[in-house]
């Protein structure tokens, strides 16, 4: 065996094992990097869920104020016209 016949056996294992290990490398990233968007993803969801729901409890919120009001506008109109038909 000659020397560079030594150096092949040695150079062609290391370098299938430095490519496995950047296979690895890249493969534990690419993982990462996932893990990362699908949690940016939920908390974006989230606050989009929160921010439909807040709309919707204001929109809720606003009719039955709405609701109220009338209720009692009518209330006073009633009272306005018995205040009027005993004055008269």
């Amino acid at each position: 065996m000659t020397m560079n016949d030594q150096i092949l056996q040695i150079i062609i294992p290391a370098c299938g094992l430095v490519s496995g290990l950047i296979g690895a490398y890249i493969s534990l990233q690419n993982r990462a990097l996932l893990a990362e968007v699908r949690r940016e993803l939920a908390e974006l969801e989230n606050r989009i869920i929160l921010r439909i729901n807040g709309t919707y409890v204001r929109t809720a919120e606003l009719k039955l104020r709405d609701e109220n009001m009338h209720v009692r506008i009518d209330l006073l109109a009633a009272e306005l016209r018995n205040r009027n038909v005993a004055g008269d």
